[in-house]
C-alpha cells in the first residue's frame, strides 16, 4: 500500500478518535448550552450596553465557527458517509443556516439560529432516546391523527346543524360555519374552556347539549388523545428495551471474551503443569537411576574392602 494512503488512513483514524473522545463531546455540549444562553441574552439587546452586545455577538460567532470546524472534521473523516445518518444531516442543516450570507440582517434567519440549541438532543443520551422514540412513533401518530380529523369533522357537521342556526352572536361565532365548529370542537377536545362553551350553548336554548359535548369529550379527549400518550409510551418502552438489549449484548460479549481469556489461561496453566509433571517424572527416574548407581558403587566399594581385608589376613 502506498505510503500516502497509509498516512491518510492514520490521519483519518486519529481525527475520528479525537472526535469520539468523551472530553470532545463534553466541550460540544457545554458550548451548545452557552450558545443557548447567549442567544437568549441577545433578545434583550435593546436594554444591554453596546459593548456587551458586541461581546455576545462575537461569542456567538466564535461558537458558530467552532461548530463549523467540527462539521468539517467529520466530513473529512466520513466523506459522503456523513450524510447517511439523520443526526449528521440535522447538525449540518442548523449550522448551515447560520452561515447564510446576511442572515443576521433578517429577523427570521436570525431567529432560526436558535435551532442550534436542538443539537443538545443528540449529545444528551436520554434526550436522544426520547427524540428517536418520538420519530419512530410518527407512523402510528398519522393513523391516530386521521381518526381525530374524522371525529372532529363528523362532530363539526352535527354541531353546525344543531347549534349554528342561532341569533346568539357567541354561539354563532363558535358553530355558525363548519370551520368554526371544527375549531371549537378541537378546543373542546383539549378541555380548554369547555364549560364556557357548554354554558353558552345551553343558555341559547339547548338544555340537552351536554349529552353531545359529554360524548365528544369522552371520545375525543379521553379515548383518542390518550392513544397518543400510549403510542409514545410504547415507543419509549421499545427504545429503552433496545438500549438495554444492546447493553446486555455488550456485557455478554465482554463476558465471553473474559471466559475465553480464562480458558486460554487455564489451557496454558494445564500445559505448564503437564511440563512440570513430566519434569518431575524425569527427575524421579533420574533419582532412581542415581540410587541404583549409588548402590552399585557401594557394592563395589564393599567388595574392594573385603579383598583388602583378605590380603591383610
Amino acid at each position: 500500500m502506498p505510503r500516502a494512503t497509509l498516512d491518510l488512513e492514520t490521519s483519518t483514524s486519529a481525527v475520528e478518535a479525537f472526535l469520539e473522545r468523551r472530553i470532545m463531546r463534553t466541550i460540544i455540549t457545554s458550548l451548545i448550552i452557552v450558545n443557548a444562553l447567549v442567544l437568549g441574552l441577545l433578545t434583550y439587546r435593546a436594554t444591554l450596553s453596546p459593548g456587551l452586545v458586541s461581546f455576545l455577538e462575537f461569542l456567538d460567532g466564535a461558537i458558530t465557527w467552532f461548530f463549523c470546524a467540527e462539521i468539517g472534521l467529520k466530513l473529512y473523516v466520513y466523506r459522503f458517509q456523513f450524510f447517511r445518518e439523520g443526526w449528521n444531516v440535522f447538525d449540518f442543516s442548523v449550522i448551515a443556516i447560520s452561515l447564510v450570507p446576511g442572515a443576521s440582517a433578517f429577523t427570521v434567519m436570525r431567529a432560526l439560529r436558535v435551532l442550534r440549541v436542538l443539537r443538545l438532543l443528540r449529545f444528551v443520551p436520554m434526550m436522544k432516546r426520547i427524540t428517536e422514540a418520538l420519530l419512530k412513533s410518527i407512523p402510528g401518530m398519522g393513523a391516530i391523527l386521521a381518526v381525530i380529523i374524522l371525529v372532529i369533522y363528523v362532530g363539526a357537521v352535527m354541531a353546525t346543524n344543531m347549534y349554528g342556526n342561532t341569533a346568539n352572536a357567541d354561539v354563532h361565532e363558535m358553530f355558525g360555519a363548519l370551520p368554526d365548529s371544527a375549531l371549537t370542537l378541537f378546543q373542546l377536545m383539549t378541555m380548554d374552556g369547555w364549560s364556557d362553551i357548554l354554558d353558552a350553548v345551553t343558555d341559547d336554548g339547548h338544555p340537552y347539549a351536554w349529552i353531545f359535548f359529554l360524548i365528544f369529550i369522552f371520545v375525543g379527549s379521553f379515548a383518542i388523545l390518550n392513544l397518543f400518550i400510549a403510542l409514545v409510551v410504547e415507543a419509549l418502552s421499545n427504545e429503552q428495551k433496545a438500549a438495554l438489549d444492546e447493553q446486555m449484548e455488550s456485557l455478554e460479549a465482554a463476558l465471553e471474551d473474559r471466559i475465553h481469556d480464562t480458558e486460554v489461561s487455564n489451557e496454558s496453566l494445564e500445559d505448564t503443569l503437564g511440563h512440570v509433571e513430566e519434569g518431575l517424572e524425569e527427575a524421579e527416574t533420574d533419582r532412581v537411576e542415581m540410587m541404583r548407581m549409588l548402590r552399585d558403587v557401594r557394592g563395589e566399594l564393599q567388595s574392594i574392602k573385603d579383598m583388602l581385608a583378605a590380603q591383610k589376613g
